[in-house]
């Protein structure tokens, strides 16, 4: 773990600090595709949630932490370009392929008889009720 040593009173508890290189190294390391926060925070000894407010400080500034040494070394960014217009919202027309009207259809087995019945579903109350006097 790479810390700043403080001097330490004695009796209190003392807040680690951590250098711009290590949260740089860390944040980097939260960047790829599919990579669990709490894995790498676990993996380095820290705890999720300051992990988390790394990388969204990172985000924030729409940059990755970089250690200072590495800034020296790096070409000046190019510009970015402007974001892509959001595509619109196209109304699409579907056919209904289906001629036939809705029906209901109940196939109900009773010891050896079978029957199976069709019924306009716009009269779907009266088919609830005939099949519960049939059934009952």
């Amino acid at each position: 773990m790479n810390t700043i040593e403080e001097a330490v009173v004695p009796g209190r508890r003392r807040r680690r600090r951590y250098s711009v290189e290590f949260k740089a190294q860390v944040v980097a390391a939260c960047q790829g595709p599919g990579v669990s926060l709490a894995a790498i925070a676990l993996h380095h000894k820290l705890n999720a949630n300051l992990l988390r407010r790394w990388v969204e400080q990172a985000e924030k500034n729409d940059c990755v932490l970089v250690a200072r040494s590495d800034l020296a070394a790096r070409p000046p960014a190019a510009p970015t370009p402007a974001p892509a217009p959001a595509p619109e919202f196209v109304p699409l027309s579907l056919e209904t392929r289906n001629t036939r009207a809705a029906e209901i259809r109940v196939e109900v087995r009773r010891a050896d008889l079978s029957i199976t019945v069709s019924w306009p579903t716009s009269e779907a109350a009266q088919c609830a009720a005939w099949l519960r006097e049939w059934l009952a």
